[in-house]
């Protein structure tokens, strides 16, 4: 599936993430006082190229050819390749977490089984758009180096984790699930198997492995299935809703 410009109007976090990373040396004050349009389209042109190629292997020339900005500008802004790059890092995990802190108050007000069927689903079918940033991280995720790991995996990973406990209490709250539960316990158990059936969509090798999808049983199928035996095993019902 073909990767998809991202828009950054509805992005509100991104002024002071831009301050974050000035403050960190991740890009100069010259950015930053840039004209919003052109460090909006600077901004477009490093996700947009990180999505098709991961943030770490982003190609300046064509960083600077989307942006409509001289390659030196760009060295300007950010010192050196390194430093674009690792900007480009930066800037993707703060665009994944804040992402699913958008997303975090619709999915934990829906029932439990339509907000973990809305949740996975539609976290692979936004992950198909983006393919060279999500190949990133999961490489980082499954393959990569304690470095990546720290800076990469782990934020991403409890955004993912802390939105599936807040799920599961207000599902405790609303009568859905028991109260008795190891909520923390529970809470890794569903994550992991959410993880597991979602990145099996995305990786073929770990498809191959789990076995998730054949041409015979569809993702949607596995996906009611997991979601069946969830709710059957913590449910205050015993099973899943009709």
């Amino acid at each position: 599936m073909s990767s998809q410009s991202i828009d950054l109007t509805e992005w509100k976090q991104i002024t002071v993430h831009i301050l974050e990373f000035e403050q960190a040396g991740l890009v100069t004050r010259t950015f930053r006082r840039l004209d919003p349009q052109r460090q909006q389209a600077v901004l477009s042109a490093i996700l947009d190229e990180a999505v098709e190629k991961g943030p770490a292997a982003i190609n300046i020339k064509q960083v600077a050819e989307r942006a409509e900005v001289a390659i030196g500008s760009l060295y300007q802004y950010f010192g050196s390749r390194e430093g674009l790059l690792n900007f480009a890092i930066e800037l993707c995990v703060s665009y994944m977490t804040d992402l699913f802190e958008t997303y975090h108050p619709l999915l934990v007000e829906l029932p439990l089984e339509e907000g973990l069927t809305v949740y996975l689903s539609t976290g692979v079918e936004w992950s198909q758009t983006q393919t060279g940033m999500i190949q990133f991280i999961t490489r980082a995720a499954y393959h990569g180096t304690p470095e990546l790991a720290d800076r990469v995996v782990k934020p991403i990973a409890t955004a993912m984790r802390t939105i599936i406990h807040d799920m599961l209490v207000k599902a405790i709250e609303r009568g859905e699930v028991r109260s008795d539960i190891d909520l923390e316990a529970t809470t890794r158990a569903v994550n992991t198997a959410l993880i597991a059936v979602g990145d099996s969509q995305l990786l073929s090798y770990l498809n191959n492995y789990f076995q998730v999808t054949d041409k015979k049983v569809s993702a949607e199928r596995v996906t009611q299935a997991l979601v069946s035996m969830i709710l059957q095993g913590i449910g205050t019902t015993g099973r899943a809703a009709a």
